[in-house]
């Protein structure tokens, strides 16, 4: 299949008008310029852009369905609906649980990385700071133990690829280098860290900042916290939730003045409301009411994850903050895929993956295509790798 005609963003440049040749599940050429005469199926792309398929690293539910539940059905179901919305590639995201119902999740989970419909693994907790666990359930929470992780990353089998933790925790520095020396990402996230502790963090592994400004201390000009020994080590990506809700639009701008879209993920951190409307749900045994596309604790202020999906966290990054197209789509594809260490995702070249998303002027997707084959967005049975 040979696709023509499109703003293709390959990397760090647009190729207008460029083209794309695919064989199998793999792009072969990328090129600029007028298209070769091939005796391919044509595919005319009259203009659109042409991204790379979305990399989602932090993401709980959509479609009314949840991956903390742990059933590969309902993990099929929120995969299908971010795939629809351009995310070819995620993880899914658990949340702090009992030390049973942990197992059991990434157990049922396992199987959806071993046949492709997920990257992954993601334990969002349950090595929280209390002070600052958010929608996480306080009575769950617990310092780390290096015995339950050694546990659960046995039950994965190789399929739990990030885990975000407190530093600040009695024994989080162990872990943390527990989980870079068994290949998983650590992350640092709903914590309570002095900006000296996520130093150390950093120096002990952390590559990863869980949705940076949420759930952690606030900077201050006397006690400038996690966030900003984040924003200055070039060993740290930053994960951003760009709902127009977690984060004002300017703080999301200079995110990425400061770092670059190298070093800026967006994800959606999005639960079961996601393409589902307003109403009641339930995150990690916790009751959320959800308004105005707006996810909240039951009984509280606590925001519940978003309702988010990628396409609108590009969407607002260019139209809000002003990022151009390239760096927004950067951070919601290549910037992802280098961290969990995806070779030939989340960028067009020769070689990578055929996941691709064709997207109109107003950056609204129109088609998807994974793996070389083309998505129907009318179903609902689709999954995400």
């Amino acid at each position: 299949m040979l696709l023509t005609g499109a703003r293709v963003i390959a990397g760090d440049q647009v190729l207008a008008p460029g083209w794309v040749r695919v064989s199998g599940n793999r792009v072969v050429e990328v090129g600029e310029g007028e298209s070769p005469t091939t005796g391919e199926a044509v595919v005319d792309l009259a203009g659109a852009w042409l991204a790379p398929g979305f990399v989602d690293i932090h993401v709980h539910g959509g479609a009314g369905a949840s991956y903390p539940s742990g059933d590969p059905g309902e993990a099929r179901r929120v995969a299908g609906l971010h795939l629809r919305h351009g995310t070819t590639t995620t993880l899914a995201s658990l949340v702090t649980a009992r030390p049973e119902q942990l197992l059991d999740a990434v157990t049922g989970l396992a199987e959806l990385v071993a046949d492709g419909t997920l990257a992954g693994l993601h334990l969002e907790g349950p090595f929280l700071a209390e002070t600052r666990c958010g929608a996480h359930d306080p009575a769950l929470v617990r310092p780390p133990d290096r015995q339950e992780l050694a546990g659960l990353l046995r039950a994965g089998n190789g399929s739990i690829q990030q885990v975000t933790l407190a530093p600040e925790l009695p024994g989080a520095l162990d872990m943390i280098r527990q989980l870079t020396d068994a290949g998983v990402v650590a992350a640092a996230g709903h914590t309570d860290a002095t900006y000296e502790q996520g130093r150390a963090a950093f120096d002990a592994g952390t590559t990863v900042v869980t949705h940076l400004f949420n759930g952690m201390r606030p900077v201050h000009h006397r006690e400038p916290g996690l966030a900003t020994a984040a924003l200055e080590d070039d060993r740290v990506t930053v994960e951003l939730i760009n709902d127009g809700r977690h984060l004002h639009h300017a703080v999301v701008r200079s995110a990425f003045a400061h770092v670059a879209a190298s070093r800026v993920a967006l994800v959606t951190d999005a639960m079961a409301a996601a393409g589902a409307g307003d109403g009641e749900y339930e995150l990690g045994g916790q009751r959320v009411l959800v308004a105005d596309g707006v996810a909240r604790l039951a009984g509280g202020s606590s925001i519940a994850g978003s309702t988010l999906t990628m396409d609108e966290a590009v969407r607002r990054t260019v139209a809000e903050a002003g990022v151009s197209v390239v760096d927004a789509v950067s951070a919601a594809s290549a910037t992802p895929a280098r961290v969990l260490g995806l070779d030939g995702v989340g960028v067009i070249a020769a070689g990578a993956q055929a996941d691709l998303v064709v997207l109109d002027d107003d950056l609204v997707v129109r088609r998807v295509l994974r793996g070389g084959g083309w998505v129907d967005l009318d179903r609902e049975d689709h999954s995400a790798r």
